[in-house]
């Protein structure tokens, strides 16, 4: 007796067992360590395959290149940054609040270990790689410019402040926040600040801030609301 009905072929080769964007995780993750133990020159595409426990064939199937390997931990840390600045939950903060909580976002990414050892490297490698210089500028001082941009645009929209230049002014903010700390963090001088010692800079540098910057009428609504 002939039986009709069709059976499921079984896929051909191993079954996928780490969707594809965990595995580009751990990638990452390896590629970060490689580059600051080896910089970008020594840094290779197996070694890092190697500490992310894949095969490099699937390694060079998701990041094919060592500069869009580099890009990717720089992009990485980034996008943490833009997620912890999201503008609906900024915008529901007092004005002095939402300035703190940006700086402190700024200043714990700037100013950790991880982004500290990415900037001697692309001081030191920048000239023989130019590559790397590019995709740092890009993707960690444009995106994180943009973002802090956008924040002191939208107050400015809303009659909060009055400022001239406003990304002179952010600039200067952000130089501010973090220029001696990092600088003496980068020259071996001092360890990374904690949260601690970032919140309190954060606090300081945005009352110094504002205290230039904001409108009689955001003075006035500060004044009210410390006296309620």
């Amino acid at each position: 007796m002939v039986h009709n009905a069709k059976v499921a072929k079984r896929p051909r080769g191993r079954p996928q067992i780490r969707p594809d964007e965990e595995t580009r995780q751990l990638v990452i993750a390896a590629a970060r360590q490689e580059f600051h133990a080896k910089g970008y020159a020594g840094a290779s595409m197996v070694c890092v395959a190697e500490r992310a426990g894949v095969s490099t064939k699937t390694m060079y199937r998701l990041i094919p290149t060592k500069a869009e390997l580099f890009g990717s931990v720089i992009s990485e840390r980034i996008s943490r940054f833009i997620l912890e600045l999201d503008e609906e939950h900024l915008d529901t903060l007092p004005l002095e609040q939402a300035l703190e909580h940006m700086l402190v976002t700024y200043g714990t990414l700037t100013l950790d270990k991880d982004t500290i050892l990415s900037l001697r490297l692309v001081f030191a490698e920048c000239d023989r790689f130019p590559e790397i210089a590019a995709a740092f500028s890009e993707l960690a001082i444009r995106r994180t410019t943009e973002t802090m941009d956008a924040w002191l645009k939208r107050q400015l929209d809303r009659g909060e402040m009055e400022i001239d230049e406003p990304s002179v002014a952010m600039g200067m903010l952000r130089g501010m926040m973090i220029m001696e700390p990092q600088r003496a963090v980068m020259l071996g001088l001092r360890d990374p600040p904690d949260r601690a010692e970032i919140a309190k800079r954060a606090r300081y540098c945005a009352r110094l801030f504002l205290e230039g910057c904001r409108t009689r009428r955001g003075k006035a609504s500060m004044a009210e609301r410390e006296t309620s």
